[in-house]
């Protein structure tokens, strides 16, 4: 090992043994100011993935060194959240070649999958969306092997030390996966339960978890690279519990499998361009939102007012209709984005709202289930590289299927597709690509990278993203205070969920307009960073929070 590299292991090391020895209170994600650095930034959803990916930084990594070991390490730590056998959408920024790019890392459907016994009349259909048949090829190590090779400054080999340490010595359980272990321990499959369990019951708070086979598959990906997963030992681990589970995947739809990069779609909203994920990504109408609202004059409205939340509510409803009429693989039925994406577009829209009164929301005769299973992180480097990354297994702990002998859970993508009518542009089509709602976005400002933004929540994400960027543009807030803001979010059939710290008086003029409203304890757990050049355009100072709503942490340095 080259002493760079051994002083990266050395400074991972440290990191992650501090972490565990610091008392809970002083690693609290619940962050009063935001973080700030002089040299970088990380937040994450887990104080163990914020600094084993702030140590790859001060070792010499940058940000897709970092991203990487980030995700490694989430997999570790919120187990049921992401990983290996997930997938995900990441925006990245190359600060030498002032290129944002979109990565997909969500795969294609299984060659062989029939959608067919994912809806009646097939028996077990329900059934059928939550185990094995509903796992799609996992993407996400593809795309952290096509950042680290196109992009990174470390050697790949050493990017999961944090990782393999941590699934190794083992993790104290949280409340929050303490929480979702037990409540899905009934359907994890016998070697789940003996990693997850002891003596037959689940793990609970404050017992340990130890996922040494997890750690040995990481030392695999270490030093084989992604072909551990998609033509290796992984792989054919993978296609063997696939084969006995009666599931679609096979290892030639792993060998198939590609990270995609693809070109990025944007808007200009009030003179800052906001960049996000392009088809296949269904991240469109977040932008579409943004488009519809810069039709009113926010700042005048005034923030969380009923005025402004109500005409949001019934933008984000059009919005939500538009990614069910119109996602498409980009290369088979793309969605007509000059149109949607067209400030005549948006004007047409805005002049047929009811400004007084909720309208109801009447679907094109496309139901879309969403999960809420998901982890977003940010990250930036002194150069000012950026990654923007939003990944998952669909449910918790995806189809709660773990790989014999690998510690590694398979996604339940397939769940996520809509079933209804047969044959729509979201159906499980067959060898072509999976349609991801996340959203992870990247602000300019006067032509530099502002803001870097994302965040979890299923049918929120494209909802929470547009509120957070017009907290920081329309009503001048912070990044600490722009994510921290209450928020609302439109649901199916025909609801608005409204958090808590929205005025009463506000939510009674919201019920009298005729909004169907619902309480909300959080909505989505978003992760932000910000970014301040120097007359040069040097980057040199960062600001970064994590979501008060969870249990994450923003550090510097």
């Amino acid at each position: 090992m080259s002493k760079k590299h051994l002083g990266l292991f050395l400074v991972v090391l440290l990191a992650f043994s501090v972490c565990k020895s610091q008392k809970e209170e002083e690693v609290s994600p619940l962050q009063l100011s935001p973080a700030v650095g002089a040299n970088g930034m990380v937040s994450t959803a887990h104080p163990l993935a914020t600094r084993s990916g702030l140590a790859v930084l001060r070792a010499g990594g940058n940000a897709f060194d970092a991203a990487v070991t980030i995700a490694a390490m989430l997999n570790v730590v919120e187990p049921m959240n992401s990983g290996i056998g997930g997938y995900g959408t990441i925006l990245i920024y190359d600060a030498v070649r002032n290129r944002t790019r979109f990565l997909d890392s969500s795969g294609k459907i299984p060659a062989h999958v029939d959608s067919d016994m994912f809806r009646p009349p097939t028996p077990n259909y329900r059934e059928n969306r939550r185990g094995a048949k509903a796992v799609s090829t996992p993407g996400n190590v593809n795309a952290w092997w096509a950042m680290s090779s196109g992009y990174g400054r470390l050697e790949w080999k050493e990017l999961f030390d944090a990782a393999i340490q941590a699934a190794e010595d083992g993790i104290k359980i949280d409340e929050r996966l303490a929480r979702v272990i037990e409540l899905t321990f009934s359907e994890f499959n016998p070697y789940a339960q003996s990693v997850y369990g002891k003596k037959g019951k689940p793990l609970k708070e404050g017992d340990v978890l130890v996922q040494k086979d997890l750690a040995e598959s990481f030392h695999l990906i270490a030093s084989e690279g992604a072909k551990a997963v998609y033509n290796g030992e992984l792989g054919r681990s993978i296609d063997k519990m696939m084969k006995e589970k009666e599931g679609f995947l096979t290892i030639d739809d792993l060998i198939a499998d590609r990270a995609e990069w693809w070109d990025p779609i944007s808007i200009e909203y009030r003179g800052y361009e906001v960049i996000t994920a392009s088809p296949p990504s269904t991240a469109f109408p977040s932008l579409i939102r943004l488009g519809l609202m810069s039709c009113f004059n926010n700042p005048v409205l005034g923030h969380n007012t009923a005025a402004y939340l109500h005409r949001f509510a019934e933008v984000t409803k059009h919005a939500y209709w538009c990614r069910l009429a119109f996602a498409g693989d980009p290369e088979i039925n793309p969605p007509p984005l000059f149109r949607l994406l067209n400030e005549e577009y948006w004007k047409e829209i805005v002049d047929k709202l009811d400004m007084e009164e909720a309208q109801p929301f009447r679907p094109p005769n496309i139901v879309v289930k969403s999960g809420d299973n998901t982890t977003h992180f940010v990250v930036a480097d002194k150069w000012g590289n950026i990654v923007s990354a939003t990944q998952t297994l669909g449910n918790s702990f995806g189809c709660r299927i773990m790989v014999d002998g690998t510690g590694v859970w398979l996604n339940n993508s397939l769940a996520y597709c809509t079933f209804k009518p047969k044959g729509n542009p979201m159906d499980a089509h067959p060898g072509q690509r999976k349609l991801s709602g996340d959203c992870p976005t990247i602000v300019f400002k006067e032509g530099k990278p502002w803001i870097a933004i994302g965040t979890p929540g299923g049918h929120a994400i494209g909802q929470t993203v547009p509120q957070m960027i017009m907290n920081m543009i329309d009503f001048k807030m912070g990044i600490q205070q722009a994510i921290a803001a209450p928020r609302i979010a439109f649901v199916e059939p025909d609801f608005i969920l409204v958090e808590q710290g929205i005025d009463p008086s506000v939510i009674d003029a919201l019920v009298e307009m005729g909004h169907n409203i619902r309480r909300a304890t959080g909505i989505s757990n978003a992760h932000g960073l910000v970014i301040e050049y120097d007359a040069a355009g040097k980057p040199v100072r960062f600001v970064g929070s994590a979501d008060p709503r969870g249990k994450g942490l923003a550090l510097g340095y």
